[in-house]
């Protein structure tokens, strides 16, 4: 103590004198104490001194009152590293870290010098806030006052660089240190697994048993789950076998974190094997083992080994109920998951949003949409509130069939709780209205995105194909390869099926050229598809058969498709018997090739082919996929099915559909008969295609919403050209927008014109 300080310690009283011979901590025993010191010190003149204000400053930040040992550190003439420090330690063990950095700087401007203990600090904030170039500064700072020799500095300095994800830096200052040990050298490990560096992790072990550090099984834990989290499944398996022969017990952590990495590598042998490594050291009791052991045997299409898993759970808990409700629905068990789904719910097990979120994700992917939605509606009566996964996995429900109402309050519900800053959410929603034939809503969705990446950009491109709208998608097109994005071969997806859709033979060339030559992007069978069909449409049938005598790798049914339907539009028997005998080997059970090609034959009056071909779907069990359509209509979704006579309204849909039918005949439109591919006769034939099922919900629709009340259809199958000019008919006659989505594209009818041009 200095000798200028003596003379005001003998003015302050001897209780607070002997108050400040105790530690910081002792100080703090009492904030009342505290604030009657301050005042006895105001009192003695005795404020001023750096050593008594640095030991005010400390008391009031160990109790939070920050504002007040900072007008006390302002009023300090001048002021010391300790004073500085004392409120520095406090914000940081506070977690105000950028307050901390704001003391540090003032520290700095008064010409004070960081030591050994204020650096630590230092790092820690910067490696907490991720401020890697503050942290960088502070680390030339202590290099040029020639601290970084500290071992302590060395540890906190090496971990910020660790948590800025910087492992050049950090390795660095790790082959520098003085003293390594376990520690340090797990989070290297942890560190280089996250970036899928086997190599480096193997080195570092290497130099770990040089040096006689031994990893201990925080190491391996770590190594493991930083390959997995990080997707670099092929590695955490290796290190994982790696750990086994090296003799040590992979423990509950262990297991859990290599699991999911054997199921995403298919390896279904190791699983088995880790398996009965589990069982015979008694693991499965944990949840965590239990759960991940479930979901790699969904990764792995193993569906027997979830059920009987399940069943040897003695306790039923959440994680548990969740990975088996995702496993099934992976699998397309998704009756079986909704069986479980409901058992959990009787058995009152606490079902949280991963547990409604996974359900309702299966039921969207596996065609059970109206499900989906009436699952979200009791999610949130449950009141389980859905997160920023939640709405991106319903939302596909609601484009499927056209469910514009739940759509819409979707898109409320993001807005409420501010999740249209997700991208995945803003995604979603994009592909939903344009699926509901809202593509202007999809537009101004995107438009005000604050942040968009290449799936909201090839969502919006989608969008525009599925309308038909080629202009629109290239323009997109154009505009996002002036962004720092790269478009993938889902953008090139998107602009093929768009020219595809209004017959733009020479750009479709161009950018199927573009995708190799400028993007580097060698064409999949989705891309020769969309050529294909585009080709076809076009009357080039022959240059399309061509086209996949050209593919590198064997054409799919997807491809072969694409010329069987462009040989119904073009009536060509030789090409689609080709084709049809393709489609029969890949994909044998599918009823779509025999109906088809029955059509081409039926479209030609070659009725004996007909009977071969039905005959031989009759041989093979196989029947026809009706016609279905789906219509909403007051918050409710109503499914219509070709021909069918049972519906409760179908008196007055067949009255209403007569009365349309005669003025459709004053104004000189006749049924396309060619669309009614039975060999009867003609009134018969009419008959017919009066029940096809999107002429019936457009009738239903007619007459349960009110006057001028736009309608929107979807159908399972392609819409026929008689229905097309029906319902163009209609929505001049009635006074309507009409949207029909069939498994091709949009038609939007309005005033007797449709959105198409009549190509599709």
């Amino acid at each position: 103590m200095t000798k200028q300080v003596l003379p005001l310690i003998e003015k302050i009283p001897q209780s607070i004198l002997g108050f400040l011979e105790f530690s910081p901590s002792c100080w703090s025993s009492s904030l009342t104490k505290t604030t009657q010191a301050h005042a006895r010190i105001l009192k003695s003149g005795a404020q001023n001194d750096g050593y008594i204000s640095s030991k005010l400053i400390a008391s009031y930040s160990n109790y939070s009152c920050f504002d007040d040992a900072n007008l006390i550190l302002q009023s300090i003439p001048d002021p010391s590293v300790y004073s500085f420090s004392s409120l520095i330690y406090a914000l940081t063990k506070a977690k105000l870290f950028s307050q901390s950095l704001g003391v540090f700087s003032r520290m700095f401007s008064h010409g004070l010098i960081p030591d050994t203990h204020v650096l630590p600090n230092l790092f820690k904030v910067c490696a907490e806030l991720s401020a890697f170039k503050a942290g960088k500064q502070i680390h030339c700072v202590s290099c040029t006052l020639g601290l970084d020799e500290d071992a302590f500095v060395q540890g906190s300095l090496f971990h910020m660089y660790m948590r800025c994800g910087r492992m050049g830096d950090a390795r660095k200052v790790f082959d520098r240190m003085s003293e390594k040990d376990v520690v340090t050298c797990s989070a290297l490990l942890c560190g280089y697994a996250r970036k899928g560096c086997l190599e480096d992790v193997v080195r570092i072990l290497s130099e770990m048993e040089k040096s006689g550090i031994e990893p201990n099984i925080v190491s391996w834990n770590g190594i493991l789950s930083g390959f997995n989290r990080s997707g670099y499944h092929e590695e955490a398996v290796i290190m994982f076998q790696k750990m086994h022969h090296l003799g040590f017990f992979p423990d509950e952590v262990a297991v859990s974190s290599v699991l999911p990495s054997v199921g995403d590598s298919e390896k279904l042998d190791m699983g088995r094997q880790i398996h009965g490594y589990v069982i015979k050291q008694g693991l499965l009791k944990d949840k965590c083992v239990t759960s991940a052991m479930i979901d790699m045997y969904g990764k792995s299409g193993q569906v027997y080994g979830i059920i009987k898993l399940f069943e040897q759970v003695e306790l039923m808990e959440t994680g548990v109920c969740n990975a088996c409700i995702t496993g099934l629905s992976r699998n397309g068990l998704i009756d079986k998951a909704l069986e479980m789904f409901e058992l959990f719910k009787e058995q009152n097990i606490e079902l949280n949003v991963v547990s409604w979120t996974s359900i309702i994700a299966g039921c969207a992917q596996n065609g059970k949409d109206i499900e989906a939605l009436e699952l979200f509606r009791e999610m949130q009566v449950a009141r389980v509130k859905p997160n920023r996964v939640t709405i991106p996995s319903m939302l596909p429900a609601c484009g499927n069939i056209a469910a514009l109402v739940h759509g819409r309050s979707a898109h409320g519900f993001a807005v409420r709780v501010h999740l249209l800053d997700d991208v995945h959410v803003g995604s979603a929603l994009i592909d939903m209205y344009a699926k509901c034939g809202r593509i202007n809503m999809s537009q101004m969705v995107f438009d005000m995105m604050p942040t968009r990446n290449l799936v909201c950009w090839n969502s919006l491109m989608s969008g525009y194909s599925m309308h038909g709208k080629a202009k629109e998608v290239m323009s997109i097109f154009d505009s996002l390869v002036r962004t720092r994005l790269k478009p993938d071969f889902i953008s090139f997806t998107s602009l093929l099926s768009a020219c595809s859709q209004v017959g733009l033979t020479d750009e479709g060339w161009k950018y199927f050229g573009m995708m190799t030559e400028e993007y580097g992007i060698k064409p999949r069978l989705e891309h020769y598809s969309c050529m294909v069909s585009l080709l076809g449409r076009a009357g080039k049938l022959q240059e399309a058969y061509d086209l996949i005598k050209e593919i590198p790798f064997e054409p799919d049914s997807c491809v072969w498709g694409a010329l069987l339907n462009s040989c119904r539009l073009q009536n060509n028997v030789d090409l689609a018997e080709i084709a049809a005998e393709k489609l029969f080997d890949l994909e044998p059970e599918n009823p779509g090739t025999y109906v088809l090609l029955s059509n081409i034959y039926a479209a030609k009056g070659m009725w004996a082919e007909v009977d071969s071909v039905r005959n031989k779907m009759e041989s093979l069990g196989l029947k026809k996929n009706p016609g279905c359509s789906w219509i909403q209509v007051k918050n409710k979704v109503y499914t219509l099915l070709a021909g069918d006579k049972s519906h409760p309204q179908i008196e007055q849909i067949t009255e209403k559909m007569d009365e349309i039918s005669k003025e459709m005949r004053k104004s000189g439109h006749r049924p396309n008969l060619d669309f009614a591919l039975q060999d009867v006769e003609e009134q018969e034939k009419e008959q017919i295609l009066l029940g096809h099922s999107e002429k019936l919900a457009v009738v239903f629709g007619l007459l349960n919403t009110p006057d001028g009340t736009p309608l929107q259809v979807i159908k399972n199958l392609r819409i026929c050209g008689d229905c097309h000019s029906v319902i163009k008919f209609i929505s001049g006659y009635a006074g309507r927008e009409i949207f029909v989505r069939d498994t091709n594209r949009f038609h939007h009818f309005k005033d007797g014109i449709c959105s198409c041009g009549d190509f599709w």
